[in-house]
This record gives structure tokens, C-alpha cells and sequence, in this order.
């Protein structure tokens, strides 16, 4: 079998080069994944996880004596170039379609680009991945500014994500970012998200009408709102699975809840026409209004923990 290998920085690294250099014995490896993509695959007696370089993407996640609490589809495509669908994709530095090119990549280029592993640690049950990129030729094409991107990945009986932007430039920018989180469930239509009463929020299936939410967020058809000014902590209660997922959110004054419902599904060709029953969004962000100004070598970092607490 040939060895696979990826591009960094111009140079060519194995995944055999990558385990000599990161792997950390019995609890942190990188194989060949999906589609030949690299991953890193953890797994410690609290939880197991699988980290694509491929946008540095989180694709599974699952605490010990649990199911996975990330979705993932079946038909999504490994390739260069696209996004996975599923998974907690990081969208950079645009949110949804690019305001000023609709022929940009949708959600940005950070989840399409084959990102740098610089470190693994690891520490009692938990295991950090950290892993960089930065401009170059290919982002300046549709955004013309200077940056570098850190996430920092935490495994354990919590999954930790901290997304770091840095301006590396000489000019002010502002950027749109989410952690665009797909929470496993029994059946979309049974579940709950608490921790949004009485936000204001615009229903983008509504021409981003504002509104207000009412009691606990419940999926009744598509829905694509984006809630203001948020900073509180989420709960998606699935009584299908009979657990509780919380994610806590830090600088992050934005969250995003969504899922494309039947039809949806349908026009999408990378999510299965009856998947939308198995997944939500709940995600920390910074979008539209509360897109993150940021002056040179100044940067910014926004953090989203996810856990299973009890009932």
C-alpha cells in the first residue's frame, strides 16, 4: 500500500513522519483516515476522539460509557476542497455566504484547508491537540488580510475547543467565526435547547426577521437562527438518547441553531435525506453585528466546552 502522506508548508510529512514526531504511546496516534486524510485518533479511559488536520475538524467524540455526542454523515465527502459535513467544522472568517462574493466558499476557507499539527500533550485522562494555520496565496483571493489560527483541542470527559485568531498584518480587520458543532441525537424533533428564553434572535428561514424566543428552543421545521448578544450556558436535552448535553461559551456574544429539516436535507448531496433526524446545531459564535474587530498583533480567542451532565 502506498504511504499516505500530506502537504505542510510545502513539504511532504507521512503519517509514519507524524507519529515519530506527535505520537504519544497508548493514548494518541496519527492514521490515515477517510477519503487517505490524516486524523489524529485519541483514546484515554475517558474518552475517544478523531481530529481530521483536514480543517481541524473534530469528528467524533465520545466520553467513556457514552455514545458519540458528535454527528457525522455518511455521505459526506473526503476530499481537498470541501468542508465535512458534520462534525464541528471551524467557519473563518465568514459566516454562512460571503456578504460582498457570493462565489466565495460558503462559512469561509478555514474548514477546507489542511491545517498544521503542532502539538499533542497529554495530562492525567485529557489530551490537547493544537493545530495552526495562516494566510496565504489561496485566502488572499477572497479576503485580502494577514492571520494565523491556533486551535487548541482538549479530549476528555470534556471536549474543550478554543479558537485563537491572531492579526499577523498591518491593517485592522473584522472576521465572522463559529464553532459549527453537529450534537448527536435520538430524533430532532423531541429535543429541547435550554438556555435561550427571551433572546432576541434573526430567523434566517424568515429573511432574518427578528424575533424573540419564547421558553426552550424546539424544532418543529428548519431552522437557521442566529441569537444575540448570548453569552449564557446551553443545555440540549434529548429524551431519546436520555441525556443532556451543556455547552458553555467564552467571548462569544453570538449562537447559532440549526438544521436543514427534510427538504433541506435533500439539497444538500453530502447529508443523507433522513439524517437531519439525527442531528442539531448549537454552536458559539461571533456573526453578522457581532463580527470580532481586530487591530494588528492584537488577537482573540473564543472557547465552547461540551459535556454530558446528569439529569
Amino acid at each position: 500500500m502506498a504511504e499516505q502522506t500530506y502537504n505542510r508548508s510545502m513539504q511532504s510529512f507521512s503519517v509514519e513522519e507524524l507519529n515519530a514526531r506527535f505520537a504519544i504511546q497508548g493514548v494518541a496516534k496519527i492514521v490515515t483516515g477517510q477519503g487517505s486524510l490524516p486524523k489524529v485518533h485519541i483514546s484515554t479511559p475517558a474518552a475517544e476522539a478523531d481530529i481530521y488536520l483536514h480543517g481541524a475538524h473534530v469528528t467524533s467524540w465520545h466520553p467513556a460509557g457514552a455514545e458519540d455526542v458528535i454527528f457525522l454523515s455518511e455521505h459526506s465527502r473526503w476530499e481537498d476542497g470541501r468542508a465535512i459535513r458534520g462534525g464541528i467544522p471551524v467557519c473563518f472568517p465568514w459566516f454562512r455566504a460571503k456578504s460582498d462574493d457570493p462565489q466565495a466558499p460558503a462559512h469561509g476557507f478555514a474548514r477546507t484547508k489542511t491545517w498544521q499539527l503542532e502539538s499533542l500533550t497529554h495530562a492525567q485522562d485529557a489530551v490537547t491537540v493544537s493545530l495552526s494555520t495562516e494566510s496565504d496565496p489561496g485566502t488572499r483571493r477572497w479576503w485580502p488580510h494577514e492571520f494565523r489560527l491556533v486551535h487548541r483541542i482538549t479530549v476528555g470527559a470534556e471536549l474543550k475547543l478554543e479558537l485563537v485568531v491572531m492579526n499577523t498584518g498591518s491593517t485592522l480587520f473584522r472576521f465572522e467565526e463559529a464553532l459549527h458543532t453537529y450534537h448527536s441525537v435520538g430524533d430532532a424533533r423531541k429535543i429541547r435547547v435550554a438556555g435561550l428564553d427571551g433572546a432576541a434572535f434573526l430567523d434566517n428561514t424568515d429573511a432574518n426577521r427578528e424575533k424573540t424566543q419564547r421558553g426552550d428552543v424546539v424544532m418543529t421545521g428548519p431552522i437557521d437562527n442566529a441569537y444575540l448578544n448570548t453569552g449564557e450556558a446551553l443545555t440540549l436535552i434529548d429524551p431519546v438518547l436520555n441525556r443532556r448535553i451543556q455547552i458553555v461559551k467564552e467571548n462569544s456574544l453570538t449562537t447559532v441553531v440549526w438544521n436543514p429539516w427534510e427538504n433541506g436535507a435533500k439539497a444538500l448531496a453530502d447529508l443523507g435525506d433522513s439524517e437531519w433526524q439525527s442531528m442539531a446545531c448549537a454552536e458559539a459564535s461571533n456573526i453578522l453585528d457581532f463580527a470580532v474587530p481586530l487591530a494588528p498583533g492584537e488577537q482573540h480567542t473564543m472557547t465552547a466546552r461540551i459535556k454530558l451532565i446528569p439529569d
